[in-house]
């Protein structure tokens, strides 16, 4: 007797050999994208084009939301825009977002230079929070779909000695505009940071050990999204 679940039973009958799981990433992140690929997951981009400022101005009728309740609603709204979108999809449609806090201010990407340059002149030599909030809904054309979701969260300490110069010429590479709290681990800003404590995944922009266990969650295993060469 098959005792798996009915969503699991009905996703064998549509992959007779249970292997490949199609995950659909609602977000234009290269920073996920290139987290997932280099564990072996090559997902489809389906960016949700969810309107961020007001979903949070919507949600914060009662009063400012706070850092994991921000990210996690954007996360859970992005999957759902793209589940609703896309009906067709037939797999693991997974929502990300991500912000960083120092002395408890939020903030996102900052988008222009100016603003860059404000906050590593406030986040230098001090240490913040990077909160990664993540939605996964589990969608089979006729059958209801299943979600989960789950807070990632790490500390980044900051060097005290960069100089002005360094941060210019950083903020003049654009690489601080579009990523949360102006700054990355894995590319030019990794020099500036003197200790991570916590998952560096998260930092980067999607805990991987949270994705696994959110996938897991739902009853599948985590090499089941293994589609990329030389995963399998």
């Amino acid at each position: 007797m098959d005792a798996a679940g009915p969503h699991i039973r009905a996703r064998r009958a549509h992959n007779p050999a249970g292997v490949s799981l199609q995950l659909y990433l609602a977000s234009t992140s290269p920073a996920r994208l290139m987290l997932l690929r280099q564990s072996g997951i090559e997902p489809v981009l389906a960016p949700s084009e969810l309107d961020e400022d007001a979903a949070v101005a919507a949600a914060s009728t009662a009063g400012p939301l706070s850092a994991d309740e921000t990210v996690q609603l954007l996360a859970r709204a992005k999957a759902e825009a793209v589940a609703t979108a896309h009906p067709e999809f037939d797999g693991l449609i997974l929502g990300g977002d991500s912000v960083f806090v120092v002395d408890c201010t939020i903030y996102g990407k900052p988008h222009t230079p100016e603003v860059a340059r404000e906050r590593w002149q406030t986040q230098r030599g001090r240490t913040g929070r990077l909160y990664s909030g993540h939605w996964l809904i589990e969608q089979t054309p006729g059958a209801e779909p299943r979600a989960v979701g789950a807070l990632a969260h790490a500390d980044v300490t900051f060097a005290s000695d960069i100089s002005d110069d360094e941060l210019d010429a950083y903020i003049a590479t654009g690489e601080p505009l579009f990523v949360a709290g102006a700054f990355t681990i894995d590319s030019l800003g990794a020099a500036f940071i003197d200790s991570i404590a916590g998952d560096p995944s998260t930092v980067v922009g999607l805990s991987l050990p949270t994705l696994r266990r959110l996938v897991r969650e739902l009853g599948h295993s985590w090499p089941s999204l293994w589609n990329r060469p030389g995963a399998l």
